[in-house]
């Protein structure tokens, strides 16, 4: 292999790739070059052959793996896709975080100070908390929150409430791994006050209560819990603290745009939960975050917890925070600002201007029948996910490719187009379409079809 390396022709690729890249391609052309020998005697590389074979593979380790889509699939909160997409304001601040900043210095004393001081006083003005802080998942605040407050102890939770997120985990493997004992009480479907009583009965050194919110999924007929404020009344008269996993994290009343039964922070720390945690890239509209706000001792104890420099946020999601947060100020106006708030309360004829908007971009293409259509996008993303939004789609016909060639043909063009197929028709949603987005997509509708 050493005499390859050496060769002339190999010196473009060891500039290009790097001698221990170059090294380890020519091992691996080597070894499938040796076995086919094996098969076929004759079938002798030359070295040109081999040197071309790992840059073949070279280049194809090197291409890019992570690439900007436009979201047509009408999902908001699309976890595939990155959920929630950022605000000008949260990637201008990231960009501004990006170099040298004051991320753990007080500038007044010159002295060290918290990463978490730039959040702290921010989330408790926005939700009414009396302090906050964020890690880097609402997994990880839930993690951290139980390993900081129960501490071992057996933490409560009703079975109705044991729900699996995306990628298979598991409420019992959170509570597992914060080093405490699950204890279930309830039925699946209903859960009362005197469940909780006997579990304090069996479990007396019970610091803490878990409550979940069944963020992705719905329980309805016989069903039954104790409300919110009623729960945190129980465990404040047995010495317990409550806390509640809320998932989504709404920060404005959603009922006036049609999304009725989705709880937010405030009303779940006004009940009485003494810390409650949510996701900073679902409802919220901002960075992959999990956001604690609740008590000023309890939230200390969370920073203070070794758990919380494992878990905690780098300074550019921790900007994208602070930028998305404060757009929930008064007077701003979040529903203009927050992506994810504007497209999940937009008007129906705004989304159906917008489909009239691409129709006029891409009249006239050969081979393609194009027309608006009504349709039904959703909220997604473990927060509300079968709430259906009422929307407008740009269905594709191709007289060249049946719906999955041309889905495909989307997905794998220079601009990368994902919509969704229903009876044979490719449907783009321009529900989770931008305004500024339009020209590219009709750019990649035209090179598709």
């Amino acid at each position: 292999m050493g005499a390859i390396c050496d060769d002339p022709a190999a010196r473009p690729l060891n500039a290009r790739f790097g001698a221990a890249a170059l090294a380890g391609a020519l091992r691996t052309v080597l070894a499938e070059a040796r076995a086919q020998l094996a098969l076929d005697p004759r079938a002798v590389p030359s070295v040109a052959g081999l040197l071309d074979a790992a840059e073949a593979r070279l280049a194809d380790g090197a291409r890019d793996t992570l690439f900007p889509v436009i979201n047509a699939t009408g999902v908001v909160i699309h976890t595939n896709l990155g959920r929630a997409p950022l605000a000008v304001e949260a990637v201008a601040a990231m960009q501004a975080a990006m170099g040298y900043g004051n991320l753990e210095i007080n500038l007044e004393t010159g002295r060290r100070a918290s990463r978490h001081d730039h959040l702290d006083g921010l989330i408790a003005e926005i939700t009414g908390a009396e302090a906050g802080l964020a890690v880097n998942n609402c997994a990880g605040a839930v993690l951290l929150a139980l390993a900081a407050l129960a501490a071992g102890t057996p933490v409560i939770v009703s079975r109705g409430e044991l729900v699996e997120i995306g990628g298979g985990f598991r409420v019992p493997d959170v509570v597992a791994q914060s080093g405490s004992a699950l204890v279930e009480v309830g039925a699946t479907n209903r859960t009362h006050l005197r469940d909780y009583e006997q579990a304090l009965r069996d479990h007396p050194d019970a610091r803490v209560i878990l409550r979940t919110h069944p963020s992705n999924f719905r329980m309805t007929g016989f069903t039954s819990a104790p409300a919110l404020d009623t729960l945190a009344h129980f465990a404040h008269a047995h010495g317990l603290l409550l806390v509640e996993d809320l998932g989504g994290g709404a920060l404005i009343d959603l009922s006036p745009y049609g999304i009725a039964d989705e709880p937010m922070v405030q009303a779940s720390l006004q009940a009485g939960a003494d810390l409650v945690l949510f996701s900073g890239d679902k409802l919220l509209g901002g960075p992959q975050a999990g956001i604690a706000a609740g008590r000023r001792d309890l939230v200390d104890r969370l920073a203070r917890h070794p758990l919380a420099r494992a878990l905690r946020l780098d300074k550019l999601s921790l900007a994208a925070l602070v930028a998305t947060l404060r757009l929930y100020r008064p007077p701003a106006d979040p529903t203009r600002r927050v992506p994810v708030l504007r497209m999940l309360t937009e008007p129906a004829q705004v989304v159906a201007a917008r489909a009239q908007a691409l129709g006029v971009l891409i009249a006239g293409l050969p081979m393609l029948e194009a027309q608006t259509v009504e349709t039904q996008g959703y909220a997604g993303g473990g927060a509300m996910p079968m709430h259906a939004l009422p929307s407008r789609a740009t269905a594709l016909r191709s007289a060249r490719f049946g719906a999955e060639d041309l889905a495909r043909r989307l997905r794998t063009g220079a601009t990368h187009v994902l919509g969704r197929i229903e009876r044979d028709v490719v449907l783009l949603d321009l529900r989770t379409v931008a305004d500024a987005e339009l020209p590219l997509l009709a750019e990649a509708i035209r090179d598709a079809s």
